[in-house]
């Protein structure tokens, strides 16, 4: 029975979504931050149709997460088209690294000493709250492939980096716990087994697999004269199981593998249209249901002039792109929802404080303290140091941490504090993106 209810609170999330989807595109809000108060609607706090044991579904919440996560990381790779060389990457790196460093120290110190905290603890959520979520930053993320807006390529970088790269500290958050401190020798192989070998190699796994994968089922399509009739959402699920699999199998960080491979994937999109100003997808788009119809009917427009393998490799794009943002949209629905039916029961009001630090302190102070040059303006540094949204990533990370040694007294400050803030990001930054943008495309609409 409870499943049938879960099952039918989504449904009723979706339909009211779907029906007052043409009145939320006007209003000053994001889908997350509606999700969040339809989930406060029906938990305790409102009719209290449902409840969720947080600890007790620790384990299937973190595969759930997990899933969301990947997705949504594969889908922000396959939609960065700029070379890897090129200088507007610089933003991406300094976010997902030397930022999120400071933030995660920043967090830590604020913990410690202002609300005494242990220092384990205190690491603990200061690199679970860092990253910024590629699931809930879809408004401030590039586009499409053939927008280089440097902020939103440098937040759309950064969500799919700094979900991988926060990954070691959170495990030594874990292992500063576990330890007492540092007493031992754990801490150097901490940094040759999760800084120095896992973040490389689950970076090179993804992106050569995703490369490969992406030249040879182009080459085997126009062999086999195959261009719109194959189902490219088996591709998406084989090249998001195997990268993620291949580097775990390793010891490397499957998040950013993922990540990797849908940027792999898109440079051999790059490469085999002959480095094509505009992306295949916009070049060549297949019909609803081109999977069943002739080929010469599969696609929209007169797409004469185009080349084979322009044809096959627009198909390929546009189908996975549509495809794992129908699964990223719906998972962000569910999961933000449940954020909401169990944020009364672990709410802490010392996340107002937090949050208030983080965004308004920490993250601003992170990003100006970065020699960025020309690479941003003032008004786009200002911008990025605002738009660090928290979201499903920070939740996979407090559940992996929950089933991975996180007990006690301990994780019921992590799990309040980290879930509290997640809320208040939602619904802050929910509020304030939609506006901010809409001011900072005019500014740059009179520039140019």
């Amino acid at each position: 029975m409870t499943f049938i209810l879960w099952l039918a609170v989504l449904g009723a999330v979706l339909l009211i979504l779907a029906l007052t989807s043409s009145y939320l595109r006007w209003m000053p809000v994001t889908t997350s931050a509606v999700c969040l108060l339809l989930g406060v609607a029906i938990g305790p706090l409102g009719v209290d149709l449902l409840h969720l044991d947080v600890k007790g579904s620790a384990r299937w919440m973190e595969h759930l997460t997990e899933v969301a996560v990947l997705f949504s990381l594969f889908v922000s790779g396959l939609k960065l088209r700029l070379p890897l060389r090129h200088r507007t990457w610089r933003i991406a790196f300094g976010m997902a690294g030397p930022v999120m460093l400071l933030t995660i120290l920043g967090t830590c110190l604020a913990l410690h000493y202002l609300f005494e905290l242990s220092w384990g603890v205190s690491l603990l959520v200061g690199a679970m709250l860092a990253p910024t979520d590629p699931v809930l930053a879809g408004l401030v993320q590039v586009n499409n492939a053939q927008d280089y807006d440097p902020l939103r390529f440098g937040l759309s970088g950064e969500a799919g980096l700094n979900d991988g790269t926060a990954f070691p500290f959170v495990i030594f958050g874990l292992m500063f716990m576990q330890h007492g401190g540092f007493d031992g020798d754990w801490f150097g192989g901490w940094v040759l087994k999760n800084l120095m070998w896992a973040v490389p190699a689950g970076l090179l796994i993804g992106y050569w697999m995703g490369r490969g994968i992406g030249r040879v089922t182009l080459r085997m399509r126009l062999i086999n004269a195959d261009s719109t009739s194959s189902p490219n959402d088996y591709l998406t699920l084989a090249l998001i199981a195997l990268a993620y699999v291949s580097a775990e199998a390793v010891g490397g960080y499957g998040f950013l593998s993922v990540f990797a491979a849908g940027l792999g994937l898109r440079q051999a999109e790059f490469k085999s249209t002959g480095y094509a100003q505009t992306p295949a997808e916009h070049l060549a788009q297949p019909v609803v249901g081109h999977l069943e119809i002739e080929p010469e009917q599969a696609l929209h427009g007169d797409v004469s002039q185009l080349q084979d393998t322009q044809i096959a490799a627009g198909v390929m794009m546009g189908d996975m792109l549509a495809f794992g943002s129908l699964v990223e949209r719906s998972m962000e629905v569910f999961l933000v929802t449940v954020l909401g039916i169990v944020l009364v029961s672990h709410w802490d009001w010392r996340a107002l404080a937090v949050a208030a630090l983080l965004f308004c302190v920490i993250r601003p102070v992170s990003v100006f303290a970065m020699p960025w040059g020309s690479l941003m303006d003032r008004r786009q540094r200002s911008l990025v140091s605002w738009f660090g949204i928290r979201g499903i990533g920070s939740i996979y990370y407090l559940f992996y941490a929950l089933n991975h040694g996180l007990i006690g007294t301990s994780s019921t400050v992590a799990v309040n504090l980290t879930l509290s803030v997640i809320a208040l990001s939602v619904m802050v930054h929910g509020l304030s993106t939609q506006p901010m943008l809409v001011w900072y495309e005019r500014r740059a609409a009179q520039k140019n």
